[in-house]
């Protein structure tokens, strides 16, 4: 594992307001008038806890999000609804899921092609919100992506294709052709100079799983955590938990750990130089955890990530596997979390931590102990399943 305090200088903050509660609050009223809305659990293992040496852990479970295995759908659904709105001259909040399934939506504002780059969870997302909104989608995929989740994508009625490039580089492909397209527009949640909007709303939309955490900490008796583990992959998801719940506990926020994968990890790599300036890896990006494979950091979440974070970490695919097999498997008395490659980053790095004596230097820093009650997120299910398996029950990656 390679590890780094943060040191970098802070920057004017500017996008934090983003994360304010206020905003997060507009995208949990969009999502809860889907019917498909309800909380995923925040699942409170404490047994697992004491056999690591701290004070509590929870992990919230994605894989149950709106049926669909993963996370991700929360962004792609109110950027798009708020990219409809924006178009109309209306405002997010009258654009609930009736109305947005409507014909009246037709008659209103017509048909748009809702462009994206993914390695699987993010298109299926955007894939099934435009099924459902009567849009259109296309999705490109990077080289080496799971046929599994081409599949699922493709049943949600989009046009998709595997690329023989890396994400980075099908995300300019979905933008070059986004911008041919009439009625054409790119959903990512990496964002660029002219290209924030779009990025902001799926960060805000990604803010309801930290919303519906927040509640259901109070619920276990633990008003917040002392210590936060996020997964990164561009940045947007991490810097979505860390500017709200920065936001959120103003006072006393806890500790924030952004995890990445060893093969993609700019922010890493970025808060290693120490300048403050944003970093970008190259190449194939190769790594089981395949929705952290990106080599380019939204600049937007970078911002607050620089500002609010107090270590990154780089795993490698072997911790994540481990965290996939402690969370499948858990100690008597806990509750199971299936957790695929990348929804368990968080858990590979905080169990590494803790059990590795040449990672005590970064456990001591963290102030990581036996007071210490830690938040993590499990962002994805068994989003493979035949992979999953490999995992699990036959053990690859392991070491």
């Amino acid at each position: 594992m390679r590890w780094t305090m943060n040191h970098m200088p802070a920057s004017e903050d500017r996008y934090l307001s983003l994360m304010a509660a206020e905003q997060v609050d507009k995208a949990r009223a969009f999502h809860s008038t889907f019917p498909q809305y309800q909380k995923t659990p925040l699942v409170n293992l404490p047994h697992l806890a004491e056999c690591l040496g701290l004070g509590g852990i929870c992990v919230k479970d994605e894989s149950w999000r709106f049926g669909l295995n993963a996370f991700k759908v929360l962004g792609a659904s109110f950027a798009m609804a708020n990219y409809i709105a924006s178009q109309m001259g209306r405002d997010v909040s009258e654009m609930t899921y009736d109305y947005l399934t409507s014909e009246k939506l037709k008659e209103d504002f017509g048909t748009a092609t809702f462009f994206t780059a993914t390695d699987g969870n993010h298109g299926r997302g955007v894939a099934w919100a435009a099924k459902r909104l009567h849009q259109k989608a296309v999705v490109h995929m990077p080289k080496g992506s799971s046929k599994f989740r081409y599949d699922n994508i493709a049943k949600e009625g989009a046009l998709v294709t595997i690329e023989e490039v890396n994400y980075d580089d099908c995300v300019r492909i979905a933008a070059r052709e986004a911008s041919g397209t009439e009625h054409g527009v790119i959903v990512q949640d990496t964002a660029w100079e002219g290209y924030e909007d779009i990025p902001s709303w799926i960060m805000q939309g990604y803010g309801t799983l930290s919303s519906e955490a927040a509640e259901q900490l109070k619920a276990f008796g633990a008003d917040r955590p002392t210590h936060v583990f996020v997964q990164a992959g561009v940045g947007s998801f991490a810097a979505s938990v860390v500017g709200y719940l920065t936001n959120l506990w103003t006072d006393a926020p806890p500790k924030f750990i952004v995890v990445e994968a060893d093969a993609a990890a700019c922010l890493y790599e970025g808060a290693a130089k120490g300048d403050g300036e944003p970093a970008i890896v190259t190449g194939d990006l190769q790594t089981i955890m395949a929705g952290l494979a990106c080599g380019e950091p939204n600049i937007i979440g970078w911002d607050i990530l620089r500002n609010h974070v107090s270590a990154f970490a780089a795993i490698e695919d072997a911790d994540a596997a481990r965290a996939m097999r402690i969370l499948a498997a858990p100690l008597r008395g806990d509750t199971a979390v299936i957790s695929g490659e990348s929804g368990a980053a968080g858990m590979g790095c905080l169990a590494a931590i803790m059990s590795r004596e040449d990672l005590k230097d970064f456990r001591d820093q963290l102030g990581l102990d036996g007071s210490s009650r830690v938040l993590l997120f499990s962002t994805e299910g068994d989003t493979d399943p035949a992979y999953y398996r490999r995992v699990v029950w036959d053990g690859a990656w392991g070491k």
